[in-house]
């Protein structure tokens, strides 16, 4: 009997857990002297929200699953029904093989052929790695080994989480300067805006309150080794998350359209190399030739008051 995520792949360092699933490569768990550091789920469930899920080839949102590219119109299936748009690509629900796994790392692989909506190919690969230091180190990594352009984006969909039963009270940190409006259906609805004077404004560690979000934010602030770190916290104690230099967006997310045992209780932080709807506008779109490969590396830390 197999449970609904498929097979699980525990590995540890130090103090650090993490599984990660056959069903989509997604991070299942990850704990931290066995205090979770996002939200988990059972393995005979599937992720609640999109929980640890991996986003490729595209983050987030297409407008009607419809783009232009390579002089050519293409339809995608629409994975999000009721608001008409194509979301978080097209491996969240697929098997994908084990190319190594050792105690502290395991490597996932999928080959992503071509298929009405996205007539291209790609061979992808995750490798999760634990540090007894450093925590989770994530890589995700698209190689195109078809024989035409294809156009590409990542992302992650992690929900950090700080021990508090609501997040209301939990301190948030974004490191991002600018917003992105986006309409019901969440699809951008204007250009990008200045954070400062508005509720999205978490450069400074404040408690989310009653904010609600699920929006794309840019222009992050970033480390010398050129990551940006997003934080929750609970009385000093929680998770920070590091996005790698070619991540250029993060999505934040309080869940406030999820079911109630879901609602309000983590943020989720998403890390994207483009915003909602960059097959439609070309926004950070990448655009990988034939036999090029590029890796988009993030991760996840404990803090501990």
């Amino acid at each position: 009997m197999s449970p609904l995520t498929g097979a699980q792949y525990e590995i540890a360092a130090g103090d650090y857990v993490a599984v990660a699933t056959e069903l989509g490569a997604g991070l299942r768990e990850l704990r931290h002297r066995g205090r979770p550091l996002i939200t988990g789920y059972q393995a005979d469930e599937l992720p609640p929200g999109g929980a640890g899920q991996l986003l490729l080839p595209w983050p987030n949102r297409i407008d009607g699953g419809r783009y232009r590219f390579g002089g050519a119109d293409h339809q995608l299936d629409l994975s999000e029904p009721a608001a008409r748009n194509a979301i978080h690509g097209l491996t969240r629900w697929s098997a994908w093989s084990p190319a190594s796994h050792a105690p502290h790392e395991v490597v996932l692989r999928l080959p992503l052929l071509g298929r009405t909506g996205y007539p291209f190919c790609l061979n992808l690969e995750v490798e999760y790695h634990l540090g007894e230091a450093d925590g989770l180190t994530v890589r995700v990594t698209a190689r195109n080994e078809g024989t035409r352009p294809a156009p590409y984006g990542t992302g992650s969909h992690p929900y950090l989480a700080a021990g508090a039963p609501v997040v209301d009270e939990c301190e948030l940190t974004l490191p991002v300067a600018r917003w992105l409006p986006a309409d019901s259906r969440g699809i951008p609805s204007g250009p990008v805006r200045d954070v400062t004077g508005t509720p999205f404004d978490f450069r400074a560690a404040r408690p989310v309150g009653t904010v609600t979000l699920d929006h794309a934010f840019t222009a992050l602030n970033r480390d010398e080794a050129g990551r940006a770190w997003a934080r929750l916290t609970c009385g000093g104690t929680g998770a920070a998350l590091w996005a790698g230099p070619d991540y250029r967006w993060l999505q934040a997310f309080t869940g406030d359209t999820l079911g109630s045992a879901h609602r309000r209780r983590a943020v989720a932080i998403e890390p994207m190399t483009c915003p909602p709807n960059a097959f439609v506008t070309g926004t950070d779109l990448l655009t990988l030739e034939p036999g090029e490969a590029v890796t988009h590396t993030w991760g996840i830390q404990a803090v501990d008051g």
